[in-house]
C-alpha cells in the first residue's frame, strides 16, 4: 500500500502535538534550575554509563548527557551530539534529530559507533518519537510520527523502520510486515505500527499494530519477515533483559496511558506501583527495575526509576530518553 502525501498547507494544521512534544522539550520555558552540568565532554558508549537527552535550560538543551548509572545525582556530562530519541546497545548507538526548519518535518537518522561517531545517516520523513538498538547492537529501529495519510483521522500516523549495519540494509516502513490475527492474515488500510523491541537474539522482535480503534502487542521474526498479535492493548512495548517480561503502556482512556509488565509465559498483566499517566516507552535497567520520563503539570519532564514492587524514585531531572551503552 502506498501512502499519500497531504497538501503541506493540510500539514502545518495536522502536525499539532507530534512537533510541539520534540520543540517543547528541545527548546521549553525559560524556568531556571541548579542542575549542573558540565559542558564539551568527549562521551563514549559503556555499560557503566546512563545516557539521555539534556532538558536542562542554557545552550547545551537537547543534547547528549551522561551520568554514571550507579551514581545519576553526579553532575551530567553534556557533549557536542544533539539527539532528541537516543538508545544504544553493545557499542552502536542511534541519535534522532528534527531537521531545522524543514516542513514537512524531516528527522536525521544517525547511526553511532562506541565513541559515538557517525557511520552511517539517513534523512527521513516525519518527527522523532522513539528509537532502540536491538541488544546485539546489529540492528537500529526508529519510529516517527507523519502526516498526511489518507487514512488517518487524527490528522497523523506513525512510520516505524529499520537499518541492518551488517547487510547495510535499510527497511524505512514495516507496513508491509505480513501479520496474523486469530490465525488470520489481517489486511486494513489504517495499519500503524509503532515502538519496536528486540529480543537478544537479534531476530524475534516486538512491536504495537494499531488498527480501527484497537492496539495489538505483535511477535515477529526478522529474518522470516512475518509476525503475529499475541495480546491487545499494548502500545510501546519494551522487553526485559531475560526475554521474560514485556513492560508497555496500557491504555486506561481516550489519550492516558500507564505502566503495566506482561508476563509472556502467562500473560499475566501487573502495574508496577507508579499509577501515574506516562506516554513513552519504558526502559529496563535490569530485570526488576524500570526507567522512563514523566513530563509534569510545569512542562518540565523528568527520568523516573521504579522497581515491579518497589516504590518510583527519581533518577533525572530534566531529561528525556534514557539509555545504557550495553545491556546489563
Amino acid at each position: 500500500m502506498r501512502k499519500i502525501i497531504g497538501l503541506i498547507t493540510g500539514f502545518v494544521v495536522l502536525l499539532g502535538g507530534a512537533v510541539a512534544y520534540v520543540v517543547s522539550a528541545r527548546h521549553g520555558g525559560a524556568a531556571v534550575n541548579a542542575v549542573p552540568v558540565s559542558t564539551g565532554q568527549t562521551l563514549a558508549l559503556d555499560s557503566s554509563t546512563l545516557f539521555f537527552s539534556n532538558l536542562a535550560d542554557g545552550p547545551d538543551r537537547g543534547k547528549l548527557a551522561a551520568v554514571p548509572a550507579t551514581d545519576p545525582g553526579m553532575a551530567r556530562r553534556v557533549g557536542d551530539l544533539s539527539c532528541d530519541r537516543f538508545a544504544a546497545a553493545r557499542g552502536t548507538a542511534i541519535c534522532l534529530r528534527l531537521k531545522p526548519g524543514s516542513l514537512p518535518p524531516l528527522t536525521d537518522m544517525l547511526v553511532l559507533d562506541a565513541n559515538l561517531k557517525e557511520i552511517h545517516r539517513e534523512t527521513l520523513p516525519g518527527t522523532p518519537s522513539r528509537a532502540r538498538v536491538s541488544p546485539n547492537g546489529r540492528i537500529v529501529n526508529w519510529t516517527l510520527f507523519v502526516t498526511g495519510d489518507s487514512y488517518a483521522a487524527t490528522g497523523f500516523s506513525t512510520r516505524t523502520g529499520f537499518y541492518n549495519l551488517d547487510k547495510q540494509r535499510l527497511i524505512k516502513s514495516v507496513e508491509t510486515l505480513p501479520i496474523l490475527i486469530d490465525d488470520k492474515r489481517y489486511f486494513a488500510s489504517d495499519v500503524n505500527f509503532w515502538g519496536i523491541t528486540f529480543a537478544a537474539d537479534g531476530n524475534r522482535f516486538y512491536l504495537t499494530m494499531g488498527s480501527k480503534g484497537k492496539t495489538y502487542l505483535i511477535e515477529a521474526d526478522y529474518a522470516k519477515y512475518h509476525g503475529h498479535a499475541i495480546a491487545r492493548n499494548v502500545e510501546c512495548p519494551s522487553l526485559s533483559p531475560d526475554g521474560r517480561r514485556i513492560a508497555y503502556k496500557q491504555k486506561v482512556a481516550t489519550g492516558k496511558w500507564r505502566l503495566a509488565v506482561m508476563d509472556l509465559a502467562t500473560r499475566k498483566i501487573t502495574n508496577p506501583p507508579d499509577d501515574r499517566l506516562l506516554d513513552d516507552q519504558p526502559v529496563w535497567r535490569d530485570n526488576d527495575t524500570l526507567l522512563y520520563p514523566l513530563r509534569a503539570a510545569d512542562g518540565t519532564t523528568d527520568i523516573w526509576s521504579v522497581g515491579l514492587t518497589k516504590p518510583p524514585t527519581l533518577l533525572i531531572r530534566h531529561a528525556t530518553s534514557p539509555s545504557f551503552g550495553s545491556p546489563t
